[in-house]
């Protein structure tokens, strides 16, 4: 019998095999052509993509190591594999914003070629496929709570949108080509800087995203006024003291402190705990919860 687990799994590894493939028919793709029809923002655009390549194994290294079970070492699961993998994909992709800027700067000062038309279509070509690919992983990512596929998402869109700088900068500089403007010659290359510019931007927001997911992050309490909701409806609980739903990943650890009638016996409280606990649990969401039973007081 399949679990909603084993489903996230098969599903969210299949959304990083489609990003794995997709990303080494670009990157061929656009190699090829960026330097067949000399244009520095495909070739950049083709270096982008073949990071998107490492970024999707990432993921799906990620999600297989979510999947495993809690274990001595690990009693909360490793749900956190995810988020550590969204780093991993941010740092990478701040790297490749670095390079491809580097290597327009340097176009500067070196002799410069115009575009081949081939460029042009390459380009197209990307933009409809990672559109299509930032999409399905974007929907994907919400549903399975999936923060390593979210990300690598929007690396896809980052991809977008540096190929259509490259071919704002590449039409441009075959323009410049064709009338003779030798200064809008240097479109391609400036393309290739601005495209380095929105990738280094969007690692920036990626990778701060995944660092806070990662420091036991709280639910803020407009999000967990349900559980709180759910845990006063069982009978014998007074009070709720305090609630704290930690985030791990794509599910959350429940600590939950609850007020009983002072002069019930342990076990009455231990039950009354345990009817919490299932009770809470019955979210696919949530992972796992602790209960802490405190003695009623109206002061």
């Amino acid at each position: 019998m399949t679990t909603d687990q084993d489903l996230r799994y098969k599903k969210v590894r299949m959304g990083a095999w489609i990003g794995i493939i997709g990303n080494v028919v670009l990157a061929i793709v656009k190699a090829v052509v960026g330097i067949m029809a000399n244009s520095r923002a495909l070739v950049a655009d083709a270096v982008h993509s073949a990071s998107d390549v490492v970024g999707s194994v990432a993921v799906l290294v990620g999600v297989r190591a979510a999947k495993m079970p809690p274990d001595e070492d690990h009693p909360y699961g490793h749900g956190k594999a995810e988020t550590i993998t969204a780093i991993i994909v941010a740092v990478l992709l701040f790297v490749v914003g670095l390079e491809i800027a580097i290597n327009a700067i340097k176009a500067f000062y070196e002799p410069i070629f115009v575009p081949g038309m081939a460029a042009i279509y390459a380009v197209i070509f990307s933009i409809i496929v990672k559109e299509f690919m930032f999409r399905y992983k974007i929907r994907l990512g919400k549903k399975y709570k999936s923060d390593a596929l979210i990300t690598d998402a929007w690396h896809h869109r980052s991809d977008v949108f540096s190929s259509l700088a490259a071919l704002l900068g590449i039409g441009a500089s075959i323009l410049g080509g064709t009338l003779t403007i030798d200064w809008l010659v240097y479109a391609d290359p400036l393309a290739g800087l601005f495209v380095a510019g929105l990738i280094i931007k969007m690692a920036w927001k990626l990778g701060g995203e995944a660092v806070h997911n990662t420091l036991d992050h709280v639910l803020h309490d407009e999000d967990t006024n349900e559980m709180l909701e759910e845990a006063m409806k069982v009978e014998g609980v007074l009070e709720v003291n305090e609630l704290l739903a930690r985030e791990h990943g794509h599910y959350v650890i429940v600590d939950i402190k609850v007020a009983v009638n002072p002069h019930i016996t342990v076990e009455q409280g231990h039950k009354i705990g345990k009817k919490v606990k299932d009770r809470l649990m019955e979210d696919e969401y949530v992972q796992d919860v602790r209960v802490h039973i405190n003695p009623y007081s109206e002061v």
